[in-house]
């Protein structure tokens, strides 16, 4: 069996997903983006990691390569099926695969594109169920099971995907995603499309279900007040790398990397009185380049950087006080910030 702790359903090793630049009339590959590059983290049981970063930086690409929507260049995707059985998602082929995904499933981005609109709500939860054999009579009983569980009236499940709103359409994703009593879901920006309002409906029932199911739930967002709210640890990405893991209470109080600080800082706060880049003084982190320096990647846009910063790609290394592990930080700066976070000028 791989090397696991026993209450970690899911750990991801050295992960790296690449794809080839193409041009010409015979597409020959000229270079790679490496979208996902050397990632790696763990989720306890039972417990929410929130993976958040700016758009194109690579969490959507990490979602799907741990589920096999893509198939990895390089690393592991250890996820424990069983109290005694841990398995390499990445090492799998197609038939090995199948059994597997009964453990792990998505719900998307856009409730609106991720449902087939020519289908009724019974076929389209109960599509995974009859893709693992279910009999149709097995089939509807239980998708009437999570109309329930998922706040819809069980009634509306001969209605089509037009009928209901927005948060609805989310409901009914989720249901879809729990169909197979999966342990471990990938919420991939699952409120991002949804109105304020709504989107507290769906964390909250997000968080429900956590806790009456016992999900594990790896929350992929660009949003860091609904990090915030509803997971207990966060790692944060940065041109297909991790740049800093910590429990979500510390990172908000201290930040370690400066794109961590420039991120909180660019967010929208409720306080009218409080000012604007309040963190740090690091610049507004903008948009992801597709193009990585030899260094670190950031070190363009930090307000911090030193040559060692533009010659050598900074590790993920611990910061913390206690030297736990429990805040960890790739930046060159380790020693400097290690007990006082990042400075401020």
């Amino acid at each position: 069996m791989p090397d696991m702790p026993p209450d970690v359903i899911l750990k991801v090793d050295g992960l790296k997903k690449h794809f080839p630049l193409r041009k010409g009339f015979l597409r020959k590959a000229h270079g790679l983006v490496k979208a996902v590059d050397d990632v790696s983290f763990s989720i306890p049981a039972g417990k929410t990691l929130g993976l958040v970063g700016e758009s194109g930086c690579g969490k959507t690409t990490t979602g799907r390569v741990i589920l096999r929507a893509l198939d990895p260049t390089a690393g592991r995707v250890l996820f424990r099926r069983g109290a005694d059985e841990v398995v390499d998602v990445a090492r799998l082929d197609r038939k090995r695969l199948k059994p597997i995904r009964r453990g792990m499933q998505m719900v998307f981005q856009d409730p609106y594109s991720s449902l087939n609109p020519r289908m009724p709500v019974l076929d389209i939860v109960a599509e995974p169920l009859r893709a693992h054999g279910w009999k149709r009579r097995a089939c509807d009983d239980r998708v009437r099971e999570l109309m329930g569980l998922v706040g819809l009236d069980p009634r509306h499940v001969r209605r089509y995907p037009h009928a209901f709103s927005g948060g609805q359409r989310q409901r009914i994703g989720i249901a879809r995603a729990l169909a197979l009593s999966p342990s471990l879901i990938v919420a991939d920006e699952p409120v991002s499309a949804l109105d304020v309002s709504v989107q507290a409906q769906i964390l909250n029932l997000l968080g429900d279900l956590q806790e009456k199911l016992a999900l594990t739930i790896l929350f992929i967002a660009h949003d860091l007040s609904v990090i915030r709210y509803i997971c207990e640890r966060v790692a944060v990405m940065y041109l297909g790398k991790l740049v800093e893991v910590a429990e979500v209470d510390a990172l908000f109080a201290r930040p370690r990397h400066p794109y961590t600080s420039a991120l909180i800082a660019a967010a929208p706060t409720p306080d009218p009185h409080a000012e604007w880049m309040s963190h740090t003084n690091a610049r507004d982190p903008g948009v992801s380049s597709g193009v990585t320096a030899a260094g670190c990647a950031f070190a363009p846009r930090c307000p911090f950087a030193k040559d060692v910063c533009r010659k050598q790609r900074p590790r993920l290394a611990d910061t913390s006080p206690d030297a736990s592990g429990a805040h960890q930080a790739a930046c060159h700066r380790v020693e400097e910030i290690q007990l006082e976070g990042v400075p401020v000028d």
